[in-house]
C-alpha cells in the first residue's frame, strides 16, 4: 500500500467548532468506517481523545488527533490541508496504561486502565489516610491527605502537574507519585518509582474516612485497597507531526513560566 492510499476514519466530538470542522474535511477527503481504516482521524480536545482512546482499546489502529478543544496536549493543530502527508510522515507514539485493581469494603474488586494517572481522592470533610506499599514493601506507615495520585509521563502535565508533581521525559520510564494536599508528613512532596514497580495503597479507617478510586474517568467508591502495575498487553499508538512530537511537548513545558 502506497503513502496515498491510507485508508482513514473521520471522528468527531460533539462541540459546534468540531462538528463544523468535521464537515469541512468530509468535503476534502474520503472516510471508511473504523473497521476498514488504517488510521484514525479524531477532532475533539484532549478530554475526549481520552475516552476514545479507551473506546478503542480493541482496536489496533494508530489514532491522528486533531485539536479543537482547549490545550490539546495529546493532539496535532486543526489544519484541513495536506492531511495524508502529515499522517504518512507523522512519528508514532506508544501510549502504555496503568492497570488498576480497587477492593471496596463490601469485597467487590474493580479493575480499570489509566492512560493519565490513577488517584484516590477522599470522599468526606475527613481526611484521608493511606499507607503506601512498593513492591510489597512498606514504604510510608501513613499519609494523611487529600488523596495521592500515580501518574504516567504522559499524564504527569495534566492533574499530576496541578498537584505540584514533577513533569516526566517520556522515555524516563518512571512514575510520578504525587500527594494532594499532604497534612502529614508535611514536607513529603512525592516520588519517582520505576514503571515495572508494584503499587499498593491500602486505606487506613477506610469506613470513617472513606476514599474513592478514579482511574482516568472511571471511579469506583469506598475502597479499602488499591493495586497498580503498568500495562504493557493494551499500548494504544499516537501519531504527532514530526516537527511537535509528544516527546517533545513534554519537554518543552518545563521551560515554560
Amino acid at each position: 500500500m502506497s503513502k496515498n492510499d491510507i485508508k482513514l476514519a473521520l471522528v468527531v466530538a460533539d462541540s459546534e467548532e468540531a462538528i463544523k470542522s468535521g464537515q469541512q474535511l468530509k468535503e476534502l477527503y474520503d472516510f471508511v468506517p473504523i473497521d476498514q481504516a488504517d488510521t484514525i482521524v479524531v477532532l475533539g480536545g484532549d478530554g475526549f481523545m481520552l475516552h476514545l482512546i479507551h473506546e478503542t482499546l480493541q482496536i489496533s489502529k494508530p489514532i491522528f488527533g486533531m485539536n479543537l478543544g482547549t490545550i490539546g496536549f495529546l493532539l496535532n493543530q486543526y489544519q484541513p490541508d495536506g492531511l495524508i502527508k502529515r499522517i504518512s510522515n507523522a512519528i508514532p507514539f506508544s501510549m502504555y496504561p496503568l492497570k488498576m485493581n480497587a477492593t471496596c469494603l463490601n469485597g467487590k474488586e474493580t479493575e480499570a486502565l489509566a492512560f493519565n494517572e490513577v488517584s484516590l481522592l477522599r470522599e468526606t470533610k475527613q481526611t484521608a489516610k493511606i499507607k503506601i506499599f512498593i513492591d510489597d514493601k512498606l514504604r510510608l506507615e501513613e499519609l494523611a491527605c487529600d488523596g495521592i495520585l500515580l501518574s504516567t509521563p504522559a499524564g504527569s502535565t495534566a492533574y499530576n502537574l496541578s498537584a505540584h508533581g514533577p513533569i516526566l521525559p517520556m522515555q524516563a520510564n518512571i512514575l510520578a507519585m504525587t500527594p494532594i494536599s499532604a497534612f502529614r508528613p508535611r514536607r513529603w512532596r512525592g516520588a519517582l518509582i520505576p514503571q515495572n514497580a508494584s503499587v499498593r495503597f491500602e486505606i487506613i479507617d477506610p469506613k470513617k474516612r472513606p476514599v474513592s478510586a478514579v482511574a482516568d474517568t472511571i471511579e469506583v467508591r469506598n475502597v479499602k485497597s488499591v493495586s497498580v502495575v503498568q500495562d504493557y498487553d493494551n499500548a494504544k499508538i499516537l501519531l504527532f507531526d514530526e516537527e511537535h512530537t509528544l516527546e517533545e511537548r513534554i519537554f518543552n513545558e518545563q521551560f515554560i513560566s
